[in-house]
């Protein structure tokens, strides 16, 4: 699955980093620690979260992950979406909540692994 797989499925908004919507996705991992992501999260994972500073950016292109899905439609900083853009990783909003996003995309992936 790509993450502009995922959008359409999941109808998310593409609030920036739209040049990386081709990547691929491997996994999920949900979490709002930017720790936890570093130390858990695996090359292609989408992340579920609710940060929205420009760290997660950060923490996204050292995991190498495919997107950041930011839940209960928050919207990242200008700072965030500045260095999405710039390292080519989408940020994805939803309206619904992390347990919502994270079930539907469960169902997505549990067919593709």
């Amino acid at each position: 699955m790509t993450v502009q797989d995922l959008v359409d499925k999941l109808n998310l908004k593409v609030l920036s980093g739209a040049d990386g919507i081709g990547g691929k996705i491997a996994g999920c991992h949900v979490s709002d620690l930017i720790s936890d992501v570093v130390g858990n999260a695996k090359e292609g994972d989408a992340w579920i979260t609710l940060q929205s500073h420009r760290n997660i950016v950060a923490a996204a292109l050292l995991k190498k992950l495919s997107c950041i899905i930011l839940v209960n439609g928050i919207e990242p900083s200008a700072q965030a979406r500045s260095m999405s853009n710039n390292e080519n990783i989408p940020i994805l909003s939803t309206q619904s909540t992390t347990f919502e996003t994270t079930g539907l995309i469960y169902n997505l992936l549990s067919d593709k692994l």
